[in-house]
């Protein structure tokens, strides 16, 4: 999967994104630091853990670089920023039948608002998956010759015993 680039000094605002949502009872906001352990549980069972751990350095930035979106009380989706590496999106995952709802609009277009905030005028989608989205969402490019990329296969669990 390539990596993209996004003009971060060209997003539309997410405002209407997440106000659409919020009439739908779905909020998006950031994850207080008490939650990290339950937005960690929520990525292990529902996406994977090498998400987990790369999402999980978000709680060490003040604000925390993650959205989730929250039906109620139930995560639905999430999305993280500045975690593998600096000006990266990613990782970022909505519930399956929670698709198709504009979830991942909303958590990625406020997570690269979160970037814009920290400065950078560009950002790096890292291994983008679904390339088609993200350039009709964010006018994302793909970065020729970006595969692999800086993801390398993760250490295989016999390799720590």
């Amino acid at each position: 999967m390539p990596d993209m680039l996004v003009r971060l000094y060209a997003m539309p605002a997410a405002c209407e994104a997440v106000q659409r949502l919020k009439q739908d009872g779905i909020t998006i906001r950031r994850p207080q630091p008490y939650e990290c352990s339950v937005v960690r549980r929520f990525i292990e069972k529902n996406f994977s853990e090498t998400w987990a751990d790369e999402t999980m350095t978000a709680f060490s930035h003040q604000p925390v670089t993650a959205y989730i979106a929250v039906d109620g009380q139930r995560i639905v989706g999430f999305a993280a920023y500045e975690c593998t590496r600096k000006d990266y999106f990613g990782p970022t995952g909505v519930l399956p039948e929670y698709r198709k709802r504009g979830i991942g609009l909303a958590l990625l277009q406020m997570s690269l608002q979160g970037l814009a905030d920290l400065g950078y005028a560009y950002a790096v989608i890292g291994g983008a998956g679904p390339v088609d989205f993200y350039a009709k969402a964010v006018g994302a490019e793909v970065i020729e010759n970006s595969v692999p990329g800086i993801y390398t296969a993760p250490l295989p669990e016999e390799a720590q015993e």
